[in-house]
């Protein structure tokens, strides 16, 4: 009887699970600005890499991550429109008291500005958070940052033009920065900000490379290089 019950609760994740991750793909469907669905599966993986390693309950964190960006404010500017989070729980039935983790973890990923504290309560909320912050960080996240840019029109750098820490998530929501200011007044905060140790981990080498890419950017930018 057991083995039954567990056979069939992986049977409706592994569903839930499939659902989601089409409804997702749907909703980030022709997204140029770094928060595609390439970007959720990257978080989905590391997510799921993390919470092996943390013990985090992987039904909830792989929910969250395949979610954690389909109300995002910066995608979703206006905080009128109709909730997608909410028209995928209904649409594929995810249960009450699941969807309620899944939106508690959601609502604790996002960076909030250098001077914004953003705790989480759970290790589930502790690993997507972790999984989305090194999304945004090395390699991958120096090109995420220029698309992002590129997608509002924002200037590459101006050396006329200091980075901020931002005191409040309103006044990091209405910063039109440049993308370099970009990497003091957040990327290059994110690397301290970790919550797992196996996260702090997987963060050493892409913050270096990080570090790399500021020097090089303004040594060319200086003609030094």
């Amino acid at each position: 009887m057991t083995q039954a019950r567990d056979e069939a609760a992986d049977e409706r994740a592994t569903r839930w699970i499939a659902a989601t991750e089409d409804a997702v793909r749907r909703a980030m469907a022709g997204d140029a600005s770094g928060h595609d669905f390439w970007h959720i599966d990257r978080v989905r993986r590391m997510a799921l890499r993390l919470a092996e390693a943390e013990g985090a309950e992987r039904l909830v964190v792989e929910l969250a991550a395949l979610l954690h960006d389909v109300d995002d404010w910066k995608l979703r500017p206006d905080p009128d429109a109709p909730s997608r989070l909410e028209a995928i729980v209904l649409e594929i039935e995810i249960p009450a008291a699941l969807a309620a983790r899944v939106r508690q973890v959601i609502d604790e990923v996002s960076f909030r500005g250098a001077g914004v504290a953003t705790p989480v309560s759970t290790i589930e909320a502790a690993v997507v958070q972790d999984a989305d912050r090194l999304d945004a960080i090395g390699a991958i996240g120096i090109a995420r940052a220029f698309a992002f840019g590129g997608s509002r029109r924002r200037a590459l750098y101006d050396p006329n033009v200091e980075p901020r820490v931002h005191g409040s998530f309103a006044s990091y929501q209405k910063d039109e920065g440049t993308t370099l200011n970009h990497f003091y007044e957040k990327l290059l905060l994110l690397r301290a900000r970790l919550n797992t140790r196996a996260a702090r981990t997987i963060a050493e080498g892409r913050h270096a490379y990080l570090e790399g890419f500021v020097a090089r950017f303004l040594a060319e930018w200086e003609g030094e290089r």
